[in-house]
């Protein structure tokens, strides 16, 4: 057997899905979802809610800053927005300084929803980390921002 496949075989004979830091970051995030679900009630996605409480902090501001603020693409970021418009939390307007630009707020139904799902969302974030100890979650906080 040439020595390249000799290596491969190995490499896949050592390769173990459930040690890939993508498998489990992807279960740590579906855990995360399904506890937000359980504080927020499902009223909102975590994709939404950071939506929401990014253009509390910018607003106002263009969709693709938004996009780029919450990091998600530009189809991702349109879908997200166009629900949080239909459901009265986002508000559009043309920016004062470019007719072609369209900005987003939050509406007052917005800024409602986000001071009030604060306490359920800190919630969910605690609850995602309860494995850990303080020291822990310090410094998985740290690595993951190293990550991102």
């Amino acid at each position: 057997m040439p020595k390249l496949l000799e290596e491969a075989d190995r490499s896949a004979a050592i390769y173990r899905l459930e040690d890939q830091a993508g498998y489990m970051l992807r279960q740590a995030n579906q855990r995360h979802v399904a506890i937000f679900g359980e504080h927020v009630g499902y009223k909102l996605t975590p994709t939404q809610w950071s939506a929401l409480v990014r253009l509390k902090e910018l607003a106002p501001c263009s969709q693709n800053q938004l996009g780029r603020e919450t990091a998600m693409d530009i189809a991702t970021v349109k879908g997200v927005v166009d629900r949080l418009v239909k459901r009265g939390l986002v508000r559009t307007a043309q920016d004062p300084n470019d007719g072609r630009r369209v900005v987003l707020s939050l509406s007052e139904e917005g800024e409602k929803t986000v001071q009030e799902m604060i306490p359920a969302a800190t919630t969910a974030t605690s609850e995602t980390l309860s494995p850990l100890t303080t020291g822990e979650r310090m410094l998985f906080l740290e690595m993951l921002h190293k990550l991102c």
